[in-house]
């Protein structure tokens, strides 16, 4: 502890800031648990491994709302509300199809989910009887929003989405233009499950924050896209994919081990490794390593599984650090055909249930975010004039 004479702070005088408000207990939950040290993820007192064995992401996206899974009845209610709001407003759909091509997929994804708000009827109204309507349209509309602008941007005809179908076998039928098989289907299901929530994270923390301050749902989703967009959150499994063709280039026979050990040495950061709460192999990761093999031996793409796991190994016995989910889920996304700069799309995709389900919690008792900063700058300065400055 000690006192800067420049500005006159003594750290004694003031508490222990925690950066990136590492520890600090914000919020309690229904949503989800998350033990680092075991690695264990709960949603609403589901294990993911329970989840990821038995559930649909439409089941998930119900217990993430309502804290229980469906009967029957309510799950099938539900598909049928997801169904019915899939397609886009016209405006909308004009902008997908009339904005830059090269533009970051993110970034449009972010600025189409903004203008949903100019086409609900209640205009965004902050009311508790609308949140669920308005979660489910949102949650319905971005796979309609990120298929529809990937094929113009590929100059393909951009295709309606189906009125039938679950939502991972809608998206892929709106990408692709041809019906997914059924293991297709039931990864890109198994991917948004395993997405779709995850604690207090950077942009969960944004959707709740512009909750609180009682603005719209459609406002609280676009935020948290924009704390989604960054690398350090959301964008790494886009930057794992990059890793992986870099060593690609250097053909089937590239050194994964030595390729990382040079990183490493360079003191370059390898994404895909690391979680600031896992202390532990990523829960979610295992269903996507065991995922990663399968479709990487499938579609002919056994390097990169065999590279990545040289890298993991590496990766442990040079760090003692284990993967996070995005490490096998660039893999995931690369072997059934997604493109790169699609992932981070994707897991907006699925971690919207994530984010309407805390808005939702936010809301029903609510208190506006205003945490204090400990000002460290200079007082009381003397005014001197411009000609002198």
């Amino acid at each position: 502890m000690s006192t800067d004479l420049h500005t006159g702070f003594d750290e004694q005088q003031y508490p222990h800031i925690n950066k990136g408000l590492d520890g600090i207990v914000a919020f309690s939950t229904t949503k989800s648990f998350i033990d680092g040290a075991i690695g264990e993820l709960i949603y609403a007192g589901y294990s993911i491994d329970t989840l990821a064995e038995n559930a649909t992401f439409e089941e998930v996206c119900f217990l993430l709302w309502n804290d229980r899974l469906p009967n029957s009845e309510e799950l099938a209610a539900l598909q049928a509300e997801l169904i019915k709001e899939r397609n886009l407003p016209e405006v909308v759909l004009n902008y997908l199809t009339s904005t830059d091509k090269e533009a970051e997929p993110m970034a449009v994804l972010q600025s189409a989910v903004s203008m949903l708000a100019d086409f609900d009827p209640t205009k965004g109204k902050f009311d508790s009887e609308l949140f669920m309507s308005q979660a489910i349209s949102i949650t319905a509309k971005i796979p309609s929003i990120i298929a529809s602008f990937d094929r113009y941007r590929h100059g393909k005809e951009v295709i309606a989405p189906l009125d039938s179908g679950s939502t991972a076998f809608n998206f892929l039928y709106m990408l692709n233009g041809e019906e997914p098989g059924t293991q297709a289907e039931k990864t890109m299901d198994l991917c948004l499950i395993l997405h779709a929530e995850h604690g207090m994270n950077a942009s969960t923390f944004t959707a709740r924050t512009v909750c609180a301050t009682m603005s719209d749902i459609y406002s609280s989703a676009t935020a948290a896209i924009g704390a989604l967009k960054g690398p350090l959150h959301g964008g790494a499994n886009t930057a794992v994919m990059k890793t992986l063709l870099e060593l690609e280039k250097e053909g089937k026979d590239a050194d994964a081990v030595a390729f990382t050990k040079k990183k490493l040495a360079n003191k370059e950061k390898i994404m895909g490794f690391g979680h600031r709460v896992y202390k532990t192999f990523d829960p979610r990761g295992r269903h996507l390593q065991k995922m990663a093999k399968a479709l990487s031996e499938e579609t002919g793409h056994e390097e990169l599984y065999r590279w990545s796991m040289d890298m993991l190994n590496t990766m442990k016995s040079e760090k003692n650090i284990d993967p996070n989910v995005d490490f096998f889920s660039a893999t995931v996304y690369y072997s059934i055909g997604i493109q790169p700069d699609l992932y981070t799309c994707i897991f907006t995709m699925s971690r919207i249930s994530g984010w309407t389900g805390h808005f939702m919690e936010q809301a029903a008792n609510n208190r506006l975010i205003r945490p204090r900063a400990l000002y460290v700058g200079e007082k009381n300065l003397p005014w001197v004039s411009v000609d002198e400055r």
